[in-house]
């Protein structure tokens, strides 16, 4: 492992208080003791109850440099750490690097992970629409979801949302909507894990930036921390726009 000075130690021992909140919530879904350490650092364990990944897979969580890697099994935990020896902590969710040095199956993302504090926080205008508040949530979305398609809808994952419903309607139909799903189970790294979904008709208007604005709002309302999770360079333009930050990225594997 790298050397690193005293200097270089106390700025990683002092943390943004967003980042470290971050991280903490992660560390709680891997369900086993494991730490993300200083920048540079992976920290490679068994949790085959880690709620990061599907059952059976790997999931690698890069946070702030430092990276956290839950493995369903000894045998795949030992195999990722030999594979993984010489690959910068910076080069552990990137696609290509880790079929270089692992053999994979089916893959979830990359996604970049992307918070905002209340103070960073830039609320979208709504240029003359008005977006609405619905209390059934994803009740209100199914015609927007159809309108999408599959592809899209799954990628936004509406249907996940345990947050009421902003959205916006156009001649009584809803054209861009989002919210947020809880990790109830947090505390008191208690997570938001934002959604926002644009009907392909509509997109490039600046939707997305204001039923987002209006989710994110009342995430901060309710003392939770917001994330957007990105894999899309249009998701993550949205979520700069809106004072987000990233800090990181994920990825999910399954070996083979």
């Amino acid at each position: 492992m790298r050397a690193i000075s005293r200097a270089g130690r106390i700025r990683a021992m002092s943390k943004d208080p967003l980042l470290l909140r971050a991280q903490g919530a992660w560390l709680e879904l891997a369900s086993v003791p494991v730490s993300f350490g200083m920048p540079g650092d992976v920290d490679v364990v068994v949790a085959p109850e880690a709620r990061i990944c599907p059952r059976g897979w790997a999931s690698i969580v890069l946070l702030g440099g430092a990276a956290i890697v839950a493995a369903p099994t000894e045998a795949a935990a030992d195999r990722i750490r030999k594979a993984v020896a010489e690959v910068p902590a910076d080069k552990l969710t990137d696609l290509v690097t880790i079929r270089s040095v692992l053999a994979l199956g089916d893959v979830l993302g990359p996604a970049t992970l992307a918070y905002v504090a209340p103070g960073s926080f830039r609320p979208a205008e709504p240029a003359g629409l008005c977006v609405e508040e619905w209390s059934d949530g994803y009740g209100s979305l199914e015609g927007l979801v159809e309108a999408a398609g599959a592809n899209d809808a799954d990628e936004a994952g509406l249907d996940e949302i345990s947050s009421p419903a902003f959205g916006i309607r156009v001649d009584g139909q809803v054209v861009a909507a989002a919210g947020y799903g809880h990790w109830p189970w947090l505390r008191p790294n208690r997570t938001a894990h934002m959604t926002v979904l644009t009907a392909p008709a509509w997109r490039g208007k600046g939707l997305a930036r204001m039923t987002a604005s209006a989710a994110v709002r009342h995430v901060l309302e309710q003392g939770l921390l917001p994330e957007w999770r990105a894999r899309t360079p249009a998701a993550r333009r949205t979520a700069a726009a809106l004072g987000f930050t990233e800090h990181g990225s994920q990825l999910s594997i399954e070996l083979v």
